[in-house]
């Protein structure tokens, strides 16, 4: 052990001897972006009954923070690297913060959409400057380590931890408290900030925004994710559908024409061409996609075939968030230091494609102890194996002036993961469902009972797919993540400074 503890580098004299409390600080505001991603879902119904939505209507209540948060992550951890991490992570939380006060409030639809617009603004401010504060804070590997398997536990759990609160809040208060817990954790995380956070130097402050870039980037990325949003319920070949995702094929392409000339672009394309780098983008897209096989149809498979309330739905998944903590912070976080962080993410994805191969047996009456659990414990420990390594392998060795971007690069990932998984998954759920339906409900006898079984039948096609996608993130991970165990690796070379950002940096 002390040979292992003399070969690592020391703690830098500059480190903040407040960062332990810091860590708190971002795992807290990382929890709350997460959160807020599906704490909104359990609450849906009671809000579209309170406000009158219309059914066409509803899925903007998810769709308004999806897309401004999916779109605008790159401009949020631009913004990050030029005006301060410290300073937007604050603003972020300011405004999620307000955000989330209006929508509680919300007497409209329209009201309530266009909060949850506003809070995913503010996340894709806050969410980049947080994981960037931990890359720039932690850089001896053993604390970066640990420090992203926290991290990794919250981003991976925190969905689940959404599930919970949600069902809890919906069902001993009013769906209104599923915005408004946000207010008293935001003023909570800005008053640690201010404590406890400590900025590092990026940019230089003349520095200007790559304003092509935001219109080009932000805009591909927004019409991609608003298109996977409408090919759930349109269908593939819609024509608005194809026209969307036209636009955003060509918006990104001269995104990318235009990065390679600009003189201090958006998103610097040295941070993607890197092989490790690139790989982990890839794989926690991939494995964002496959969890959405999970949370998406177990949610429903708890409430609409095992009858659970909300509260027993959140706690059903209980399990899987404790697995994905022990993994993250329990193994990855020991074992990132001595081994490349492809040995964890290949085995983390085989393990959780092994959970959903037990999933695709599930009936209208699995017993859950027996056939369910064991499922959600192979699950939940391959997340934690591969979340934790992944954001800390993607950020490890960037320039400071590019740690936000390349932040914001990490969430783009996992949103339109999420979103190729809500659209895709979906559509495969629902044809499956509708074929098995066609086949099997040709009288009246036992209609209930044959239509909980198309839905099933709809889950366990799907989940098949899903496991063929985690299998996928592994062989990605094996190839592509080539970097060494963190303590043996060095620095990564950085490309020389733009004459722009050189003055004063």
């Amino acid at each position: 052990m002390s040979a292992t503890r003399a070969a690592e580098p020391p703690e830098p004299p500059t480190a903040d001897p407040r960062r332990w409390w810091g860590l708190m600080v971002i795992a807290l505001a990382q929890l709350m972006v997460v959160l807020d991603s599906t704490i909104v879902n359990i609450a849906l119904p009671s809000a579209q009954r309170d406000l009158g939505m219309s059914d066409g209507n509803r899925q903007w209540v998810i769709t308004a923070y999806t897309l401004a948060f999916g779109g605008l992550l790159l401009l949020g951890g631009r913004i990050a690297d030029l005006a301060g991490r410290k300073r937007t992570f604050v603003v972020g939380l300011t405004g999620f913060a307000a955000a989330s006060a209006i929508g509680g409030a919300a007497t409209t639809p329209g009201m309530l959409f266009g909060a949850r617009a506003l809070q995913g603004v503010f996340a894709a401010l806050l969410a980049p400057s947080a994981m960037s504060l931990l890359s720039t804070t932690f850089t001896v590997p053993r604390e970066r380590a640990k420090a992203f398997g926290i991290y990794g536990a919250l981003a991976g759990s925190g969905s689940a931890i959404g599930l919970i609160v949600g069902g809890v809040l919906t069902e001993y208060l009013n769906w209104r408290w599923c915005l408004y817990v946000n207010v008293p954790i935001a003023v909570a995380t800005v008053l640690g900030a201010l404590a406890f956070l400590r900025d590092h130097p990026g940019h230089s402050p003349g520095t200007r925004l790559d304003l092509p870039g935001v219109l080009l980037g932000c805009g591909g990325l927004v019409t991609l994710v608003y298109g996977f949003g409408e090919a759930e319920p349109r269908g593939w070949t819609d024509p608005l559908v194809l026209a969307l995702f036209a636009a955003a094929v060509v918006l990104l392409a001269a995104f990318v024409a235009w990065q390679k000339r600009a003189p201090v672009p958006l998103l610097p394309l040295h941070v993607i061409r890197d092989r490790t780098r690139a790989g982990c983008f890839l794989t926690i897209m991939l494995a964002v996609v496959g969890m959405f096989g999970l949370y998406l149809f177990m949610t429903y498979y708890f409430q609409v075939v095992l009858g659970y309330s909300p509260v027993m739905t959140g706690l059903a998944f209980l399990p899987l968030t404790a697995a994905i903590v022990v993994g993250s912070t329990q193994i990855s976080a020991r074992l990132l230091h001595h081994l490349p962080p492809r040995l964890l993410m290949v085995p983390g994805m085989l393990l959780a494609c092994g959970g959903l191969l037990l999933l695709t047996r599930l009936t209208v009456r699995s017993a859950y102890a027996t056939e369910i659990l064991p499922a959600l414990l192979l699950m939940g420990l391959g997340m934690g194996l591969t979340y934790m390594p992944v954001f800390s392998t993607a950020t490890s060795g960037v320039a400071p002036r590019d740690s936000g971007v390349t932040s914001a690069t990490v969430n783009t990932s996992q949103q339109v993961g999420g979103s190729i998984g809500t659209a895709l998954l979906n559509t495969v759920a629902t044809t499956s469902s509708t074929s098995y339906l066609a086949a099997h409900l040709t009288g009246p006898a036992q209609r209930g009972e044959i239509i909980r079984e198309g839905i099933v039948h709809g889950y366990t096609v799907t989940i098949w797919l899903a496991a063929g996608i985690l299998l996928l993130a592994g062989l990605v991970a094996a190839l592509m993540v080539t970097a060494k165990a963190p303590k043996h690796s060095t620095p990564a070379k950085t490309p020389p400074v733009p004459e722009a950002v050189a003055e004063g940096t």
